[in-house]
């Protein structure tokens, strides 16, 4: 009889044992979300144009720290008549982002002094290079079951190549300090539909940049998700030739690891 108790027991100790370094594990897990995705469209015949765009989104969150890290890539080629009426393959977009941002969490879980950087290439926008680098604090403003609304603010600091006239590739330096302001808007429509608003601006002298992210996403399934959004981005300091603003329409599949 005591043999079998003892046995129960180590039985009992080793499930116990188990379901500890389960559920450790499953916390370590949690720490990251990753998600990304993936849009591409090819079109043949009497048209010709073949894009890309993807992102990838990476959030780490520790105890009191948490890290996020995106990247997102626009391509795009069309079939372009010359002007002595020949037909010529050239790309006509390609842009390139990158992001971190480091938050310590302060009294609650939402509020934060941040360190934020960005860099974006672009070879056909406004600028050809523009670096942002940035601190502050951040803070939810509201928090529901179904609703949240985030926000950021702070000074920083930019590094511009503005292209000032894109036949000669005459490109003018800028810099100087300037203000970062930035919120997020989420709201689950139902269980399977959500929608999203990303708003940012960057005001300094010499430019202002504005971003504005607006999708939509449906759930296909745990993990897959198919989402359709439309991004704005607007300089006040361009050249006599180029657009001001430049906005994308998008359809693409998400995954989340």
């Amino acid at each position: 009889m005591k043999m079998y108790t003892m046995a129960a027991a180590g039985v009992l100790l080793a499930g116990a044992a188990s379901s500890s370094l389960a559920q450790d594990e499953l916390e370590a897990e949690k720490t990251w979300e990753v998600s990304a995705e993936l849009g591409a469209l090819r079109t043949t015949g009497n048209t010709e144009t073949e894009s890309f765009n993807g992102k990838i989104d990476v959030t780490h969150h520790l105890d009191r720290w948490k890290n996020q890290y995106v990247a997102s890539a626009l391509y795009k080629n069309d079939v372009v008549e010359q002007a002595d009426g020949s037909e010529r393959s050239e790309t006509t977009a390609e842009k390139y982002f990158v992001s971190a941002k480091s938050a310590y969490k302060l009294s609650d879980e939402f509020s934060s002094l941040f360190v934020y950087g960005s860099h974006t290439h672009d070879e056909f926008g406004a600028y050809r290079n523009y670096t942002v680098v940035s601190t502050g604090y951040g803070a939810r403003f509201i928090d529901r079951d179904t609703l949240t609304v985030d926000g950021e603010i702070g000074p920083g600091y930019f590094w511009g190549d503005k292209v000032e006239d894109e036949e000669n590739d005459i490109i003018v330096e800028e810099e100087g300090f300037m203000v970062r302001v930035a919120g997020e808007l989420q709201w689950a429509i139902t269980d399977n539909a959500t929608f999203n608003q990303k708003l940012g601006a960057e005001a300094a002298e010499d430019n202002t940049r504005y971003v504005s992210d607006t999708s939509l996403s449906t759930k296909i399934s745990d993990r897959m998700q198919m989402k359709v959004g439309y991004t704005v981005n607007h300089d006040t300091d361009v050249a006599d030739d180029k657009d001001g603003t430049d906005t994308t329409t998008y359809i693409n599949l998400v995954y989340n690891f």
